[in-house]
C-alpha cells in the first residue's frame, strides 16, 4: 500500500468513476444501499441508545460497502448482506477495531455538535437531539443554512479521518488511530482533488434537486410525487456511495483487485 499523490482533475475522475460502478450493478448496489438505510432506521429506533449505536456501526458498514464495489468491479456476486462483510468477513479482531472506530467517531461527532453550539447557539444540536426540523419550526429556519454550513467546517477534519480509516484497518491491518492519522494525510495531500470531486457531487446534487422540486411542482407533494422522486435520490446516493471506492482506488496504490478502469481519465 502506497500513498498516491493525485493531481486536481483526479477529483472529476473519481465522480465519473462512481457512476461508472454503479452502472455495472445497479440493482445489486441499491439493494446493499436500502438494506443500510433500513438497517439505520432499526438502530436508530434502539430505546436510548439508538444514536449512539448509528454511529458506532457506521465504519463497520462503510467496509461493507466498499468491499461490495470490490466484488462488482472483480465481477463477483453481490448479495445485500455484504453490506456486514467489516464485522464479519475479517475475524474478530478487525470487527473490534471497527468497533473501536465507531466508538472515536461518535465522540469526535458529539464533540463537533458542542462545538457548533457554541456558534450557533445550539441550533444544530437541538436539532440533531430533537429530530425537529427547520419546517417544523419556522423560527428556526431563518438560521439554518449558517448553522449548517458551521456544523460542516467543524466536521470537516473528522471527515477526514474517517474517510479512509475503516478501509485502511479491515484491509490492510493498520490499527485504528494510525489509520485515521494516513486517512487525514491522504486527503490533505489530495485537497485539491477533493475540492474538484465535492464541487462536482454537489453540483449533481444541486441540479437534481431543482428537477424534483419541479416534478414535485408538477404532481404535488403527493403519493405519486414522492413515489417519483424517490427512486431519482436512491441511485444519487448510491452513486455518491460507489465514488467513495473510487476515491479510495485513486489515493492508495495497492495489489487489491478492482481498480476502477473506466472511464478513462482525460
Amino acid at each position: 500500500m502506497r500513498l498516491i499523490d493525485a493531481p486536481a482533475k483526479s477529483g472529476y475522475v473519481w465522480f465519473r468513476q462512481g457512476v461508472w460502478l454503479f452502472r455495472k450493478s445497479p440493482l445489486s448496489l441499491l439493494a446493499i444501499f436500502f438494506t443500510y438505510l433500513f438497517s439505520m432506521f432499526v438502530v436508530a429506533h434502539v430505546p436510548v441508545v439508538g444514536s449512539a449505536l448509528w454511529f458506532a456501526l457506521v465504519p463497520g458498514l462503510s467496509v461493507g460497502f466498499m468491499s461490495a464495489c470490490r466484488d462488482v468491479i472483480g465481477g463477483k456476486p453481490v448479495v445485500p448482506f455484504a453490506l456486514f462483510a467489516g464485522f464479519r468477513a475479517y475475524g474478530g479482531p478487525v470487527a473490534r477495531q471497527l468497533l473501536q472506530l465507531g466508538l472515536i467517531y461518535l465522540v469526535l461527532v458529539v464533540a463537533g455538535l458542542f462545538l457548533t453550539s457554541l456558534l450557533d447557539g445550539g441550533l444544530l444540536l437541538k436539532l440533531f437531539v430533537t429530530g425537529t426540523s427547520p419546517a417544523d419550526a419556522p423560527t428556526l429556519a431563518t438560521d439554518f443554512t449558517s448553522s449548517l454550513l458551521a456544523g460542516f467546517l467543524v466536521y470537516l477534519p473528522t471527515m477526514m479521518l474517517f474517510w479512509f480509516a475503516p478501509t485502511l484497518t479491515a484491509w490492510h491491518g493498520v490499527p485504528p488511530v494510525k489509520a485515521m492519522f494516513f486517512s487525514f494525510v491522504a486527503c490533505w495531500r489530495n485537497r485539491g482533488a477533493f475540492l474538484v470531486y465535492l464541487v462536482s457531487w454537489f453540483g449533481v446534487m444541486m441540479g437534481v434537486s431543482a428537477l424534483l422540486v419541479l416534478i414535485l411542482g408538477a404532481l404535488g407533494a403527493t403519493e405519486v410525487g414522492l413515489t417519483a422522486a424517490l427512486p431519482v435520490t436512491a441511485m444519487l446516493w448510491t452513486m455518491i456511495y460507489c465514488s467513495f471506492y473510487a476515491t479510495y482506488r485513486g489515493c492508495f496504490e495497492n495489489e487489491d483487485v478492482g481498480t476502477p478502469s473506466a472511464p478513462a481519465k482525460e
